[in-house]
């Protein structure tokens, strides 16, 4: 039979509460040690959370944390107790439920220090994994254990487990004995000028009280300076945030150095706080927050975009950067269009000379006719006069008989001279749009985006922005999100983008250093683009496990990189490297072609590159030629079948005759 009793009640500062409590376990007194390191370490504001391993006997501990100096602010009481042969996953669920209560109250307080008493091993190492999972504990947290065990078992479990290594924590040992009562002081460093070890930083006596073994308080700050040692970190290329290259030491070898503007960060901050970094070697983003999680690595030391999904997963650091998220794809290409022969001139000057084009000719008609009444010629049909209208705006030859009276010759000079200048724009105009040809628009927006892609593409890494966008009530998110599809890496992405209709979301400078560095063409220019408009502005920041302790630190030198402008300086580096990487390469192609190509690419040059019209400049033409021969076609067909219709009809009548 179990039970496990919670008592959430801030005790009073009253020492008959206290005795009437602790009466029963008078056994061993850790009272005494336990206030003196108490009132060295804790705040004049905190509170003071006590959880009790019921099956352990102690005496005046609450006493101690009850006094006035050591919680002036109250005490909370937690028992976990447990009846024998009970599972340790059962006292790891009921540890779990206490912690999250023990949770809201340390969010609810100024400042909490946290005292756990308790001489069994697998207790402690129960509420090591239970605070680490549950969240309980941050640097700011005072964790004082209580207990009394051998130093075979001490050494071993301080550095196994995080809660105990690396958050604000020290061990009182009780090392009563029947001629002393004393107690030791123990702290783990995972960074020291020994290395990681454990350190007996003090002792109390009640005749002494804490006397100080070394130079270091209590609670001595473990990450202002990490002296020399290892941080491991996850990271792989991801230009030009993190860059690999690999250079050639003075002793012949070869030496993988890191770069990239999070690259140059990171040196920065290890410098500043004197570690050295490791890379574990990872194959994707997926397995470097696998990595992060088991706090295996410590950080992941590239650029991050800040999303609620992923806060869930890990905390970021001090947001350096902003991420915009844009999208490329392929420029739209030059379609075929019947339309080239009525883009140069504008619509109501198309509307203005068909009009004129039928008005010019009836007013003419009238004026040859009124002018035949009048004792002039009128010897011009009306089909001729339109004729010869319609020649003189299509740049034909004057009509062979001109009208005798002088109103309709200036009509006709006047119908030239418009002529003329129409003709003289629409070909100039049609030249320079058969060379320069019109592109269609191309989408530089989100919401231009979804109207035209059949897919959209993200890393392996992203599935939480698919989930981000699903949940938006934006409806063009929502869509966005229908469309995204996580897979292909981002250079085969964009490959895909150049064969599909599908575009890439990614981070601009991202994208624009992988579309230089690989998509970029002899000439320069390029067939992707990058979307004008942001689709998810926001922050980015590095990564690092809940509740790190040692994010303030790199917080602060973080800011102090941005603000001396180092960071926009490593970038604009990384793009002219970017850039002079890939001038390289196309002075490298151009070579090559020149050599197995001389004669052609020297005659290009010497021609100035004249683009040559192709089909799809000449759509128009050919297709209106092409309905002048159907249109001649029909009309020949119909003249032919109305002849013979008429010599048949002649026939017939003759034959009655």
């Amino acid at each position: 039979m179990m039970r496990a009793n919670v008592i959430l009640v801030t005790i009073l500062l009253s020492d008959v509460m206290a005795e009437s409590i602790i009466r029963s376990r008078m056994k061993v007194d850790a009272g005494g040690a336990l206030q003196a390191v108490l009132e060295g370490t804790s705040q004049s504001s905190c509170s003071v959370i006590l959880l009790i391993d019921g099956n352990t006997i102690f005496s005046n501990i609450l006493e101690a944390v009850s006094s006035e100096r050591s919680s002036p602010r109250g005490v909370t009481v937690m028992e976990v107790t447990a009846t024998d042969g009970q599972d340790a996953n059962v006292t790891l669920a009921m540890l779990s439920h206490l912690i999250s209560q023990a949770r809201r109250l340390r969010l609810g307080s100024w400042c909490v220090s946290v005292v756990v008493a308790s001489h069994d091993p697998e207790f402690l190492i129960a509420f090591a994994e239970s605070s680490l999972k549950g969240r309980f504990l941050v640097w700011a947290t005072r964790l004082l254990v209580v207990t009394r065990l051998t130093l075979p078992q001490l050494y071993a479990l301080l550095p196994t487990h995080w809660t105990f290594s690396m958050m604000n924590t020290i061990f009182l040992n009780l090392e009563n004995t029947s001629t002393s009562r004393r107690a030791s002081v123990y702290i783990y460093l995972p960074y020291s000028q020994a290395g990681a070890q454990v350190v007996r930083i003090a002792s109390w006596s009640p005749d002494r009280g804490v006397r100080l073994l070394t130079e270091l308080p209590l609670l001595p700050e473990k990450y202002d300076d990490f002296q020399g040692g290892t941080v491991p970190v996850t990271a792989k290329p991801f230009p030009p945030y993190w860059v690999e290259e690999y250079h050639q030491a003075a002793n012949g070898t070869t030496v993988k150095i890191y770069t990239g503007t999070d690259g140059e960060m990171l040196h920065a901050v290890a410098g500043a706080l004197n570690f050295t970094f490791r890379v574990i070697p990872i194959t994707n983003w997926v397995e470097a927050v696998e990595i992060l999680m088991r706090r295996e690595s410590f950080i992941i030391p590239v650029y991050y975009t800040v999303l609620p999904q992923r806060l869930k997963q890990f905390d970021v650091t001090y947001t350096y950067e902003f991420a915009f998220m844009s999208f490329g794809m392929k420029k739209p290409g030059l379609r075929p269009s019947w339309q080239s022969l009525y883009y140069p001139l504008a619509d109501m000057v198309w509307a203005t000379v068909l009009a004129l084009l039928l008005i010019i000719p009836i007013v003419l008609i009238v004026v040859i006719r009124v002018g035949g009444l009048m004792g002039g010629e009128n010897t011009l049909e009306a089909g001729a006069v339109v004729q010869d209208m319609a020649g003189m705006l299509l740049g034909q030859n004057l009509p062979r008989r001109l009208p005798s009276t002088s109103s309709s010759r200036l009509l006709v000079a006047a119908w030239l001279v418009f002529a003329f200048i129409i003709g003289t724009v629409y070909r100039g105009n049609l030249t320079a749009h058969l060379t320069l040809p019109k592109y269609p628009p191309r989408p530089e927006t989100a919401e231009q985006l979804v109207k035209v892609v059949d897919r959209v593409t993200r890393p392996p890494y992203s599935a939480a922005y698919k989930e981000f966008f699903l949940r938006s009530e934006n409806e063009v998110f929502q869509k966005l999100g229908e469309l995204l599809y996580i897979g292909p890496q981002v250079v085969e992405g964009l490959q895909q983008a150049l064969d599909h209709n599908q575009a890439v979301i990614e981070g601009r400078r991202y994208m624009e250093h992988y579309i230089a560095e690989n998509f970029t063409r002899p000439d320069g220019s390029t067939e992707l683009y990058v979307g004008r408009h942001h689709i998810l502005p926001g922050l980015a920041a590095w990564a690092i496990p809940h509740d790190a302790p040692y994010r303030p630190q790199i917080d602060l030198c973080m800011m102090a990189v941005i603000e001396a402008g180092l960071y926009e300086k490593w970038s604009s580096d990384q793009m002219a490297k970017a850039r002079q990487r890939s001038s390289r390469r196309q002075r490298e192609y151009l070579a090559q072609q020149q050599q197995q190509q001389q004669q052609e690419v020297a005659e290009e040059t010497a021609s100035g590159k004249i683009m040559a019209l192709t089909f799809t400049h000449m759509q128009g033409p050919i297709i209106l030629l092409f309905l002048g021969l159907v249109l001649a076609g029909i009309s020949f067909t119909v003249e032919f079948s109305a002849s013979v219709c008429q010599l048949y009809t002649k026939q017939t009548s003759r034959n009655h005759h």
